[in-house]
């Protein structure tokens, strides 16, 4: 059977197949942190493959129509199950690295985390499974979490750690060859989702519409106002939005399907805030802040464009 071609949207300047990984903590992770972003590029022709660190075993069940005791009791197949359908949705390949949810502690103060859990390995260990991955991958861009997680779960923070020192390793010859080639991951993204600008847009635009937000509170009590100018690239994907809740579905155990991922209609979405918003962190080509694209630097110049060389500001 003869393969089919690469669309021209998704060729790096050199003629290979645009490859994307997005490392995150959980399955369910994948679809609420950028997988609009995601299904526009798949939907281009971009290959895309998820890296969930941990299995999400020690997850609570965030649905009350899914809260019954045979659902906490097989907790980590039920999850298994959700990421192969969100998958399937979304068109991502998936790797598990295999590494064991850490819970989120509460109390106050809260309890220690349990032994043998992701969050207390040593990110240099436990960057091993990556490695394997980038060099096999060897994707153009990768994305994770900031040094803050994206939110301060356990996992979220050492996932962000473990990706750090993968990034550093997997292009060091000498680190474990027989996890692969060594790979240079040529541009590195932290997802953005999570910042006051974007809830504030869309507080403003349910109240312009006459309907009640449910961003009021999270906005009162929201302390760091200013870390949304950290945000370097700003991809349009509002057509893809559709796709990114199907795979939100997916997960039902983590998502109330009545609750606040829904309550904003999506024309008012697409008005108010149609991008899904990263920060570049690092960058082996040249580019031109602020992005649209996260390839930016990558594709096949045009002709007539100016050499992105002359305007490198990163």
């Amino acid at each position: 059977m003869a393969s089919m071609a690469v669309p021209v949207t998704a060729l790096a300047a050199g003629g290979d197949r645009l490859r994307l990984l997005h490392v995150h903590a959980h399955p369910d992770d994948e679809s609420s942190k950028g997988a609009a972003t995601t299904a526009r590029y798949v939907h281009e022709g971009v290959r895309v493959l998820v890296a969930t660190c941990t299995g999400g075993e020690r997850g609570s069940v965030l649905n009350p129509k899914m809260d019954r005791p045979e659902v906490w009791a097989n907790m980590a197949e039920i999850r298994r199950q959700e990421m192969t359908k969100a998958r399937r949705i979304l068109g991502v390949e998936h790797v598990a690295l295999g590494y064991v949810d850490s819970g989120l502690p509460e109390g106050d103060p809260p309890p220690p985390l349990p032994e043998g859990c992701f969050a207390l390995l040593d990110p240099v260990v436990a960057a091993a499974p990556l490695v394997r991955t980038i060099r096999g991958f060897r994707p153009h861009v990768l994305t994770t979490y900031d040094e803050q997680g994206g939110y301060p779960h356990p996992d979220h923070i050492q996932c962000h750690r473990v990706s750090v020192a993968a990034l550093k390793l997997a292009r060091d010859p000498a680190w474990h060859p027989e996890l692969g080639p060594a790979w240079t991951v040529p541009k590195v993204y932290y997802q953005f989702g999570f910042h006051r600008l974007r809830y504030a847009a869309l507080d403003a635009a349910m109240h312009e519409a006459g309907m009640a937000s449910p961003y009021a509170e999270r906005l009162a009590r929201w302390d760091d106002r200013n870390y949304e100018h950290r945000i370097t690239t700003r991809v349009p994907c509002a057509d893809y939005f559709e796709v990114r809740d199907a795979a939100l579905r997916a997960h039902a155990s983590q998502i109330d399907p009545d609750g606040h991922w829904f309550a904003v209609p999506l024309e008012t979405q697409r008005r108010a805030w149609p991008t899904e918003d990263w920060q570049l962190v690092f960058s082996a080509v040249p580019t031109v802040l602020p992005e649209e694209d996260l390839f930016a630097g990558l594709r096949p110049q045009a002709p007539g464009w100016p050499d992105p060389s002359d305007l490198w500001e990163i």
